[in-house]
């Protein structure tokens, strides 16, 4: 089984490039099951309700969130939905799911959306503390468990991949919209990347306008930002697992 997953999309024009690419990267890689971050899906903050159906019309499976989930109203309309998570350490009673569970051929598999504290204005729980426990439930449940940890610091998330190695499937990072090229299997059989990067204009800083993103640093002053315009890229991670054991058996980057 192959599992895709897609860097953080960046306003309409990353979910036009991902329309324009999943078609051929499904066909190419054989892929099973496709995992969307879709945080920065309505101009860089939040998702609509348009957004989230023209990403389900592409027939993605999961569709993870992160620091903006509230960033439009339109979410509480589809919050519910299950193909849509956001991070399950927000706090108790907030409304919508930090994880859910899917099937694809024959096997069971819990896709589970993490946010970061270091460095992310969010109050959240501790991501650590939360998802051991939920792991340690889902082992009994499923039979694959993949975590996109929404965090800034690299450091927060190569010491969540070492967390979970052994205990699941795999752990790839999101926020930061730029791809790492650290994607390996640790010790104990995780598969692990800390940042898939984005799928939106290439030519920006983190998908943003580079005028107004320059201002901004040069100026202290504030500037309104906005998305860049031109070509895309889109970041992607396929983790190919091994049927026998559920383990993954290699990653490739993809860069498009």
């Amino acid at each position: 089984m192959k599992i895709l997953a897609v860097g953080d999309l960046i306003g309409n024009s990353g979910i036009q490039e991902l329309k324009k690419q999943l078609g051929k990267i499904r066909q190419e890689e054989q892929i099973d099951f496709v995992i969307v971050n879709a945080e920065n899906a309505a101009e860089g903050m939040g998702i609509t309700q348009q957004n989230f159906h023209d990403i389900l019309a592409l027939d993605v499976d999961v569709i993870t969130m992160g620091n903006h989930t509230w960033g439009k109203k339109d979410i509480f309309k589809f919050m519910d939905h299950p193909k849509l998570i956001r991070p399950a350490n927000y706090p108790k009673g907030v409304v919508g799911k930090g994880y859910n569970i899917y099937t694809c051929q024959d096997k069971k598999i819990a896709v589970i959306n993490l946010i970061g504290r270091v460095d992310i204005n969010v109050l959240s729980e501790n991501p650590f503390v939360l998802v051991k426990e939920l792991v340690k439930k889902l082992q009994q449940e499923v039979d694959l468990i993949f975590v996109d940890f929404h965090a800034e610091a690299t450091a927060e998330k190569i010491a969540m991949g070492y967390f979970l190695d052994g205990k699941v499937t795999a752990v790839y990072g999101t926020h930061t919209h730029v791809q790492t090229a650290d994607e390996k299997i640790l010790p104990n059989g995780t598969g692990y990347i800390t940042d898939i990067g984005m799928t939106g204009p290439k030519h920006s800083v983190i998908g943003m306008d580079i005028s107004a993103s320059l201002k901004r640093f040069e100026t202290t002053l504030p500037e309104r930002y906005k998305i860049a315009t031109g070509e895309c890229i889109l970041n992607a991670v396929v983790f190919d697992i091994d049927n026998a054991n559920n383990k993954v058996k290699a990653i490739k980057r993809l860069y498009l």
